[in-house]
């Protein structure tokens, strides 16, 4: 059980309301997070990141002056640590990459379930990080339709240096599967999984399973994955 208040977090948002809203779905007295501070653009999250060292920011991603996305990169060049997720009304791919790329952990969509927040910003937090089914269905989809939106990944596609089984685990994570799913469909042990899911990221140089869900879908990995989930 995750001890009330274990981790901090920053709010950045230009919306009073949106910050508002997000204090009130993640505050409470049994809530795992606490939040140590608020900020109204890019430059300040910065500034608090330096001052507060928060866990993680959700931050969004437009901003006046400098945007949730030149905010994520200079957070991430002096404290690698912390963890960014995006925090947008945007559901394109597009967006999701582009934050992928400048070191955010993770991508929540304000229009989401409040439990589903919960969750996710936990998991992430714990090192255990699945993107949602509704998310990797979208990806996939956007990525059938427009193969070239991330030529210079594209670019890099090439041979694997995944095993065979450790390629199906990783289309398993990209098709939103979590853990104990992925341990009873392929009838491994959970821990069993988790150790893949570190081999796995260490070979890749990723950080987390939303990166990897990006690795596994272009290079279409995940088309049988999805055509299976609807059989």
């Amino acid at each position: 059980m995750t001890i009330p208040g274990a981790y901090r977090l920053l709010i950045a948002d230009d919306h009073k309301l949106a910050r508002q809203a997000v204090r009130s779905v993640l505050s409470g007295p049994d809530s795992p997070f606490t939040i140590i501070g608020e900020a109204v653009n890019g430059a300040e999250a910065v500034r608090l990141c330096d001052e507060l060292l928060p866990d993680a920011v959700l931050m969004d991603l437009q901003m006046p002056g400098m945007n949730g996305l030149e905010a994520t990169k200079l957070i991430k060049l002096r404290h690698p640590h912390i963890r960014v997720v995006m925090l947008t009304v945007s559901d394109d791919v597009a967006d999701l990459f582009t934050a992928i790329r400048n070191g955010a952990q993770g991508y929540l969509l304000k229009n989401m379930n409040p439990d589903e927040w919960s969750a996710y910003l936990l998991a992430l937090l714990d090192d255990h990080a699945e993107v949602p089914r509704q998310m990797a269905d979208k990806l996939f989809h956007r990525f059938r339709s427009h193969p070239a939106l991330d030529s210079a990944s594209a670019t890099e596609a090439g041979a694997s240096p995944l095993t065979a089984r450790e390629q199906e685990l990783a289309t398993l994570v990209a098709a939103g599967y979590n853990n104990r799913e992925i341990a009873e469909r392929l009838v491994i042990a959970e821990n069993t999984v988790k150790n893949h899911m570190k081999n796995i990221l260490d070979k890749l140089g990723l950080n987390n399973r939303v990166q990897l869900t990006a690795y596994a879908i272009q290079r279409g990995w995940t088309r049988n994955a999805h055509e299976s989930q609807r059989k």
